[in-house]
């Protein structure tokens, strides 16, 4: 299994909030990437990297960034002589490519042929989250389905719908549609989706085949 870790985003927002705080101590933080935040006196992202270092059937792990911030992941990868850096090749936030293609970026880069774990760098759980019950929980999946994947959710309020992506399921916990943001109104699901996935080496082709159709949709229109 792999691992790919998304952090291409430019962190607007949390740019806008910092220039707007008095406090001096947070102004320094300025300029740094959302995964490179300091959580209890270490990178946000490094927890991550010590949850999949400990797994000892994870081969490799993928970080996907941007230009902007492409230095800055590199010198704290210096630490991680497994962890491997690539920039998605822009340098704004009007051309990011976007979550699905920085993924596709990684599997054909690195022409992954495996299972996949794909993490959003921002992405942060609570103390009682723990990765190898995931992992277990996958395994257990796979055995009966070589094409199952997994993704991971919670219980959110009526008024935060409109601040993640919401997972639609049926009865028997299978996806059905994931909402980016949706008004409570227009989904009956409270299910917030983290960026957290497992997908199966078997499903990976997918990847490409919906960035087709979109494409195909876009020119379409």
């Amino acid at each position: 299994m792999k691992a790919v870790i998304l952090a291409a985003g430019y962190g607007t927002r949390l740019l806008k909030d910092l220039e707007n705080v008095n406090e001096q101590r947070l102004k320094c933080l300025i300029g740094t990437p959302k995964p490179l935040l300091p959580v209890g006196g270490f990178p946000l992202i490094s927890y991550w990297i010590e949850a999949l270092k400990a797994d000892h059937d994870l081969k490799d792990i993928h970080i996907v960034t941007n230009d902007m911030y492409y230095s800055k992941f590199k010198e704290w990868a210096k630490n991680y002589p497994f962890v491997t850096v690539l920039s998605d090749g822009t340098s704004t936030n009007e051309k990011r490519l976007g979550a699905v293609s920085c993924l596709q970026l990684i599997i054909e880069t690195f022409q992954i042929d495996d299972s996949i774990i794909v993490i959003g760098g921002d992405t942060l759980f609570y103390e009682d989250f723990h990765l190898q019950d995931v992992l277990k929980r996958y395994e257990v999946l796979h055995k009966d389905n070589k094409q199952a994947n997994l993704v991971l959710s919670y219980i959110c309020k009526d008024e935060d719908t409109k601040k993640y992506g919401i997972l639609e399921a049926d009865e028997s916990y299978r996806v059905r549609a994931i909402k980016e943001k949706p008004k409570a109104m227009d989904t009956a699901s409270r299910q917030a989706c983290p960026c957290f996935y497992i997908f199966s080496k078997y499903t990976l082709p997918c990847v490409k085949e919906f960035l087709n159709e979109k494409k195909e949709t876009c020119v379409f229109l």
